[in-house]
């Protein structure tokens, strides 16, 4: 049976500002109305597969499970790395969980979260067409037939083999080429972009990975034998982990194997690593301009112009990218779109919010949106999801503002217990322990006024939490 494991991890630079550190792009609708993690376990719809295996970080775990639970999408656990250790380490993780949870060995298949696939049947139709050789004992590698010379992939040559052949042996994993080497690529007909995506059996991956890089294997194996399991997540032991090597399936193990093929695939696919490779996968006006959102276009070219609120008019202008988030503006030239991670490093250099978080801030119990704030004040909108609960909290240096908006709360402050609805409001005095829950079937939508000394969101003392957050 395949055992799908979605690698959900990273952290998302080069699509600011909307990807950010806590919500990168693999959690945003960027081509269609679900998010691409979402878009990687629907086109799984049709494929006979066990519930999959997610891989993210820690700080994204309840952001995954929200996003599954929404479209009913269940899973086998969602391993919570302690910090990235790119692929050979995370899937090394999935391997072990995997053999753990007694699935007779399964087929791994191992796919992205943030990658765009345009034809699904033709994605299933490779995958299956491959499965007899996973099931063999060889490691599959998915190779894209290429549709240009594209300079920000790695390549796969494929061994000659018979045109009509679906597998082909691998003769070489190649690194990203400058433009004239990769135009010699594609004239070729040898060569595939190398998708990141894989099938193999758990058992395969780790002897293979034993046999050649040992030293990821046993630290991955003493984090999962101490690993904390709940329902939900599993939590490898943290410091066995953070000991594991850096390093990629690719270098790891696919380079040096004998038993790895690679299974051609053409179905749309793309990264959508850059601004530019989100223009290329869009759908474009008779000009060539990508609009999405309030946006008007006049006398422009090649351009891709997103709005998440504001009005956005652009006159004039011929292949440049415009995206307005909540809190940031980023205008740049299509050709050094890939330059955007510059400004991230500044952002961080500077630790500057607009690297880490949108101002909308999604939590497990919903989400809140800083609307305002000056010298001593803070205005938020949150939104209490049905049955959610806040920590039971304090707070050292701020007091807070309840209104009710829609929805009905119920508000823990001190040793009182109310109920509060629309167009009402309480106070929440500063020092006072409280909590806020959302008892109906509706969302609950409130307008908080913080006002203090402090606003910052470290001040905050948790004496219980369902969530189990520090």
């Amino acid at each position: 049976m395949i055992l799908p494991v979605i690698m959900a991890g990273g952290s998302g630079t080069r699509l600011w500002p909307l990807s950010r550190q806590l919500y990168p792009k693999q959690f945003l609708p960027l081509v269609g109305e679900q998010t691409m993690l979402q878009e990687t376990c629907s086109r799984l719809a049709d494929l006979e597969h066990l519930p999959p295996l997610v891989v993210c970080g820690e700080e994204h775990r309840f952001t995954v499970a929200e996003q599954l639970r929404t479209i009913g999408q269940s899973h086998s656990g969602i391993i919570l790395e302690p910090a990235g250790r790119n692929t050979a380490p995370a899937v090394a993780l999935a391997a072990l969980r995997a053999l753990a949870l007694e699935h007779d060995d399964p087929l791994l298949l191992i796919l992205p979260a943030d990658h765009l696939i345009k034809d699904v049947s033709a994605f299933l139709q490779t995958v299956n067409s491959a499965r007899p050789h996973a099931e063999q004992g060889q490691l599959v590698t998915f190779g894209i037939l290429p549709t240009g010379p594209e300079t920000g992939y790695g390549y796969i040559r494929r061994a000659p083999g018979d045109t009509n052949e679906t597998v082909f042996s691998v003769a070489e994993f190649v690194e990203k080429p400058d433009l004239a080497t990769a135009r010699k690529y594609v004239s070729s007909g040898d060569f595939l972009w190398n998708s990141g995506m894989f099938m193999f059996r758990a058992s395969r991956y780790l002897e293979e990975l034993k046999a050649y890089r040992a030293d990821i294997l046993e630290c991955c194996e003493r984090a999962m034998a101490a690993a904390a399991i709940d329902a939900d997540f599993a939590r490898p032991q943290q410091e066995s982990f953070l000991a594991c090597p850096n390093d990629s399936i690719d270098y790891a193990v696919m380079e040096k194997t004998h038993c790895a093929v690679v299974a051609p695939m053409d179905c749309g696919w793309s990264d959508v690593g850059s601004w530019s490779a989100l223009w290329e996968a869009s759908e474009k006006d008779e000009r060539g301009n990508t609009a999405n959102g309030d946006v008007i276009i006049f006398d422009s070219r090649g351009c891709y112009v997103q709005s998440e609120a504001k009005l956005i008019a652009a006159i004039g202008l011929e292949d440049v990218v415009i995206v307005e988030s909540d809190d940031a503006i980023m205008v740049a030239s299509k050709d050094r779109v890939q330059e955007v991670k510059n400004v991230v490093e500044k952002l961080k250099a500077e630790d500057r919010p607009e690297a880490k978080i949108h101002r909308k801030v999604y939590r497990p119990w919903g989400f809140y949106d800083s609307v305002d704030a000056g010298d001593r004040f803070q205005v938020k909108r949150i939104v209490v999801n049905p049955g959610a609960q806040l920590s039971l909290q304090m707070h050292h240096h701020r007091a807070e503002h309840w209104v009710v908006v829609s929805g009905t709360a119920q508000v823990t402050c001190g040793r009182k217990k109310l109920l509060i609805t629309e167009n009402q409001s309480t106070y929440i005095p500063l020092g006072v322990k409280h909590r806020l829950e959302n008892p109906g079937t509706i969302p609950l939508e409130l307008v908080e006024v913080q006002s203090g000394s402090y606003l910052g969101e470290d001040d905050i003392v948790r004496f219980e939490d369902k969530y189990s957050r520090d």
